[in-house]
């Protein structure tokens, strides 16, 4: 333990706690890195021994009130020796007295409890194979065309913090497609599907309503063709679940969301699709 330190990740390493995620089956998309290392730069750490790594954590300070926890990962070797509750620890010693939000597996919920965070609800992954729609969505637009502010601001009804940062960084990605439906001048609702190591994955995806949600979701099955997609909804909003179900997609495992601490409201019935399970 003598030998073991903590830490910055440099943005080019935070492919190590990627590569890592894949190694656990979290099928991180292919170009994560970039994006995560928009919000927070100094929020990636990681523990070596003798310049080896053994141990990665994240905690992003998306605002002055607001951080979100995630890549908790020690190397399966070395499991049980004290490494992750270091660097744990120094990972929350950086959201300082920030509110921190995590998408915990189901199994660690009580030492999450124990470190003071407090089940909010489940988030659950849907995937399947799904084919590319037929018909087109006349409504649906590029979610280019719609204004950044007018995305951050709907973006900020569904996650606790707004992230314009991460936003730009994660509609402007190489390979991610967005798409949106504008009623009467208004956003009624978007999303975002990415390559991933599998297949693809959907997130956001943020509407009024299920039939909004289903047209949006549509549409970017259009664009890159159909395939093996996963869906990450809150379990607790109905229609989300409908609409994954609806799309012949079935559960492969879900997550715990747990805050330290009060959340601004959230319209939970708006999220169809969590943005990442890392990063909230």
């Amino acid at each position: 333990m003598n030998d073991f330190t903590i830490r910055t990740m440099r943005p080019d390493e935070i492919s190590i706690a990627i590569d890592w995620a894949a190694a656990e089956g979290w099928n991180p998309g292919l170009v994560d890195d970039a994006c995560f290392s928009s919000v927070d730069p100094g929020g990636f750490f990681i523990g070596e021994i003798n310049g080896a790594p053994v141990a990665t954590a994240s905690c992003v300070n998306y605002s002055a009130g607001f951080s979100f926890l995630g890549f908790y990962i020690v190397r399966a070797d070395l499991r049980g020796k004290g490494y992750g509750l270091r660097i744990w620890n120094a990972a929350i010693a950086h959201a300082g007295a920030r509110v921190i939000g995590l998408d915990g597996v189901v199994a660690q919920q009580d030492n999450y409890r124990k470190s003071g965070f407090q089940l909010a609800y489940a988030n659950v992954r849907y995937g399947g194979m799904v084919a590319a729609p037929s018909a087109a969505q006349a409504e649906v637009i590029d979610l280019s065309e719609v204004p950044l502010a007018d995305v951050e601001a709907d973006d900020a009804t569904v996650f606790p913090a707004r992230r314009p940062a991460f936003l730009r960084a994660w509609i402007g990605a190489p390979g991610h497609v967005g798409c949106a439906v504008v009623r009467d001048g208004r956003l009624a609702g978007w999303g975002v599907i990415r390559p991933c190591r599998k297949g693809f994955k959907i997130g956001p995806l943020v509407a009024d309503d299920r039939t909004t949600a289903e047209a949006v979701l549509s549409a970017l099955l259009a664009r890159v063709g159909g395939g093996e997609v996963f869906l990450d909804v809150p379990g607790i909003n109905r229609d989300a679940v409908a609409l994954a179900e609806g799309f012949g997609l079935a559960p492969v495992f879900e997550t715990a969301r747990m805050y330290t601490g009060a959340i601004p409201p959230l319209r939970l019935e708006r999220a169809f699709g969590v943005t990442t399970f890392e990063l909230g």
